[in-house]
């Protein structure tokens, strides 16, 4: 099955290993709510009829309980002509249905999984915003559709979410080109609301157009080639790689500083890596690739 690809700049799935103790989660959530009982005898045989879109989530990550919202709404708003929903959402609160998650191998969360004729097929690993996930559900509807299984959709609008008075000033002053506002805009709007992933994001983005913005590329890279074990160097050529779309090679390069380093320069470049991850897709191979190998390097 094949999905629209998913732009790059949206937020990543959280691990689960990362968040505090399980919160108790609310009262309501939308859809159904998947148990290892009723995903046997309830969902599974439902995808043969129409399909089942799960969102596994946690109550401790407010991104997963944002993407639930959104979610819901459209699932409400995507009626057939019976009035019945054009698809189904199953919930899987994964700190109550460990033994499911186990099972879907649900490392992270929010995690989006079509289920179709009882096959799964990914979705998305992450935040999307809520333009790219209707094109997302739009997309496997059909494709669903065309395979015998319920009903495409025949138009659907994405949900409106109005920008945030930080992102608006911030978009502003990157059009005059002063970042340096830019980036107080993004930091105002974290300190408003900690652990925003558009305004982390759009503060990476606005950070590394900072960081090479007054770089030679050609002598960065030159440099870095004359001192592989110079940590402030290879930071920067790594920054113009990434900058450059050249993830691969912006990966391998820091990954492999960690390797032959120890102590405070292997701890920056672990940290300046985990910053440029966050400006890639996660659904990007070399992302995924990368942090295999750094987990690798690491332990």
């Amino acid at each position: 099955m094949s999905l629209p690809p998913l732009p790059k700049n949206f937020a990543s799935a959280v691990d689960l290993s990362s968040l505090g103790k399980p919160a108790t989660p609310p009262v309501q959530t939308p859809g159904t709510t998947v148990t290892q009982a009723n995903l046997i005898s309830e969902i599974l045989p439902a995808s043969n009829q129409k399909v089942v879109i799960l969102i596994c989530w946690s109550p401790r990550s407010a991104q997963a309980t944002s993407l639930l919202e959104v979610m819901g709404t459209y699932q409400e708003a995507d009626l057939l002509e019976n009035g019945e929903p054009a698809w189904i959402l199953g919930t899987v609160n994964v700190d109550v249905e460990v033994e499911v998650s186990k099972a879907l191998q649900i490392q992270s969360v929010p995690i989006a999984i079509a289920i179709i004729q009882e096959q799964m097929v990914p979705l998305f690993e992450a935040v999307p915003t809520p333009e790219q996930i209707r094109l997302v559900i739009d997309k496997v509807v059909g494709l669903a559709a065309e395979r015998g299984v319920g009903q495409a959709l025949e138009k659907s609008e994405a949900i409106e979410v109005p920008m945030e008075p930080e992102e608006i000033a911030a978009m502003e002053a990157m059009e005059k080109g002063d970042l340096a506002e830019a980036k107080t805009h993004y930091e105002k709007w974290l300190a408003r609301k900690p652990g925003d992933n558009l305004a982390k994001l759009g503060l990476a983005q606005t950070e590394l157009i900072i960081r090479v913005k007054d770089l030679d590329p050609k002598e960065v890279m030159t440099l870095a080639a004359a001192n592989p074990n110079e940590i402030s160097i290879q930071l920067m050529a790594a920054d113009v790689e990434i900058a450059s779309g050249l993830n691969k090679q912006a990966f391998d390069r820091l990954i492999n500083f960690i390797k032959s380093n120890q102590g405070d320069e292997k701890k920056s470049a672990r940290e300046h890596l985990l910053i440029l991850f966050a400006l890639v897709d996660p659904s990007d191979p070399d992302l995924i690739s990368a942090r295999k190998e750094l987990a690798s390097a690491l332990y």
